[in-house]
């Protein structure tokens, strides 16, 4: 399964076509939208998702509620584009709109009109704007429904926002109930009541914070990914697509980091016979994989989200059209995105993991994948 995305922050809408996608998988709106709303709440948000309430219009390759095996498009209304009309227009005149001409450090604006040769930083940062990952959300939840149809589920939780952790937990320690109940994503209460106050305090000082995120995913079987050529690394995959999210800085699996700085006997999981007969590990230091592949554990992966480049208190830059010392630009923008990126790593890892079993149990159907899926798993006990 691969995915593409279209459209600006302030454009009409955000499309998204996906493509290679199993005919026989279930969906519904009601899934593909909870996803949406998930990447639109989290404390810390700002004023654009008070306007947007997102729901994706399936376009092509889905009938009665299951995909017909062709490539499934959606699209996601800006709500906010009325707002902008005249200053996207795309076939009126440049004239008489202002133009944004003091990069954000931090972002891509200044890069973006070095490459392009813009004279103009919103023709960048309309398009890597963060509001594009709900495309990717939409995409994923395509993903999400072809891994359930195999067994697998996808959750995060938040471990940091800024000064305030909970430290690394263990999926098994982690009650999705207490991740939905809370509105920083973070299944510790007391620790959130100090995600909010940093926020808070950010907010008031015209600050923005990042975090550490986790993605989990559970029902995995052994093998998915590889060990022969570099692209087959399922660890090197999953890392490119949370990277590719905006503002992501680091990836680790498993202990991660912390491993570097133990010995062997403290890093690598040692291998039992459970009593069903199948060969697992006692502890999950790995993170899931090991080798380039899946090992049957859970799959585990940290993230590190950066803060917002978009200040209330803008740090200082260069006019690219003056060459005057200013203030960077200040765009609508949130103080915290924390739990939403870690929505949209959901996606990205539900897309990377549903394109893995598809190499490893074919491109047919749903049905075919499953009996495939089936014979695997008699054959390795699993």
């Amino acid at each position: 399964m691969r995915y593409t995305t279209a459209g600006e922050s302030h454009g009409r809408a955000l499309v998204t076509i996906v493509s290679d996608v199993p005919a026989g998988v279930s969906l519904s709106s009601e899934v593909v939208d909870a996803d949406l709303a998930r990447r639109q709440r989290g404390y810390g948000r700002g004023g654009r998702m008070s306007i947007e309430s997102d729901s994706a219009m399936v376009l092509s390759g889905v009938r009665f509620g299951r995909t017909i095996g062709s490539p499934v498009a959606l699209s996601i209304e800006n709500r906010d584009a009325e707002n902008w009309s005249v200053t996207m227009d795309p076939w009126g005149s440049a004239e008489g709109v202002d133009r944004v001409t003091a990069p954000r450090p931090g972002h891509a604006d200044l890069s973006g009109v070095q490459r392009t040769g813009a004279r103009d930083v919103r023709d960048i940062l309309e398009r890597a704007s963060a509001r594009e990952t709900a495309a990717r959300v939409a995409a994923g939840a395509i993903a999400k429904a072809v891994l359930s149809g195999l067994g697998v589920s996808i959750r995060s939780w938040v471990e940091a926002i800024g000064p305030a952790s909970t430290g690394p937990l263990e999926p098994a320690s982690v009650a999705p109930e207490a991740v939905a109940a809370s509105d920083v994503s973070c299944p510790d209460e007391a620790v959130a009541s100090r995600m909010r106050a940093a926020i808070d305090t950010a907010r008031a000082d015209g600050e923005s914070l990042g975090g550490v995120f986790v993605v989990c995913a559970e029902g995995l079987v052994p093998g998915l990914g590889g060990y022969a050529e570099a692209p087959q690394r399922l660890d090197g995959r999953l890392a490119a697509a949370i990277v590719s999210i905006p503002a992501i800085k680091g990836v680790e699996f498993g202990d991660g980091f912390a491993g570097a700085a133990r010995p062997g006997s403290l890093v690598h999981d040692e291998i039992v016979r459970s009593e069903a007969g199948a060969l697992r590990r006692v502890t999950n230091r790995a993170g899931g994989i090991e080798g380039g592949m899946t090992n049957g554990e859970p799959l585990v992966v940290r993230a590190a989200m950066k803060p917002i480049p978009t200040l209330m208190r803008p740090l200082q830059t260069v006019d690219i059209e003056t060459g005057e010392v200013a203030d960077a630009a200040r765009e609508r923008s949130d103080v915290c995105a924390v739990p939403a990126a870690a929505v949209v790593a959901e996606a990205e890892v539900a897309l990377v993991l549903a394109d893995a079993y598809q190499e490893l149990f074919g491109h047919g159907p749903m049905e075919d994948m499953a009996r495939s899926l089936a014979a695997y798993r008699t054959r390795i006990g699993w």
